[in-house]
């Protein structure tokens, strides 16, 4: 039986950031990524610093674990990583939870696509901005987005945002993917444990980034976001 690799399953709780913003869900976290951003707040899923939780989950696995959590009081997933679409072997997890009638939810960079994101019901594509060290490569992002047009699920573009130079690149991209919703969320480079202060500091970022959209005429048609989860819990792991 095909199996995947799962860092960690927790919930419920609520989705904070992307078209989904405050949705109840449970969260399924896959290890790996093929980005390594400067910044990530879940680096932990691909540096190597807890391999000893990866556990290798058939979908069977994956759903006792979200029932031994929460039965009968969820129907929604989040899908997280790292990068969950590196895993072709997710497709029955995915089947399974449209035969169970839950709703599922992702997010990806947007470097490869799988034939089972065409069934995940909102797919955040978050290609990622100067300030993260990666380089974003547009043909592979077209073709990420030209298969899920041709899915069945709603798809969204967000750009985290820490500085002038992301905040165009991220007008760039809404440019260039014009019919397809978009979202600028604000950047947290306040990682680790015990942050003073954290709630003050990621509001005063995110009324920064609110203050640059409503300037900027390119912007008309975006959606400005915090990171929820962040103003609750600071970088808690696991809610």
């Amino acid at each position: 039986m095909m199996k995947v690799p799962v860092l960690e399953i927790f919930g419920p709780t609520f989705q904070g950031e992307g078209a989904v913003i405050g949705q109840k869900t449970m969260f399924v976290r896959t290890a790996g990524c093929d980005y390594s951003c400067s910044w990530c707040d879940s680096a932990f899923t691909w540096d190597g610093s807890q391999k000893e939780n990866i556990r290798m989950m058939t979908s069977e696995d994956i759903f006792r674990s979200l029932d031994g959590l929460a039965a009968g009081n969820y129907n929604h997933v989040t899908i997280s990583g790292g990068n969950p679409a590196l895993l072709k072997n997710l497709e029955p997890f995915v089947t399974a939870a449209k035969d169970r009638g839950i709703a599922l939810a992702m997010e990806t960079q947007g470097t490869v696509f799988q034939e089972w994101m065409g069934r995940v019901d909102d797919v955040t594509v978050s290609p990622k901005p100067p300030s993260s060290g990666m380089e974003t490569d547009f043909d592979r992002l077209d073709r990420v987005l030209a298969g899920l047009e041709a899915g069945y699920g709603a798809y969204n573009l967000k750009v985290v945002v820490f500085d002038k130079r992301d905040f165009e690149y991220a007008a760039y991209v809404h440019m260039k993917y014009p019919s397809v919703p978009f979202y600028l969320q604000t950047g947290n480079p306040y990682l680790g444990e015990n942050v003073v202060n954290h709630t003050e500091k990621l509001l005063g970022r995110y009324g920064e980034l609110v203050e640059m959209t409503m300037g900027d005429a390119r912007m008309n048609d975006a959606r400005v976001l915090p990171q929820l989860h962040t103003l609750l819990w600071s970088n808690k792991q696991g809610v």
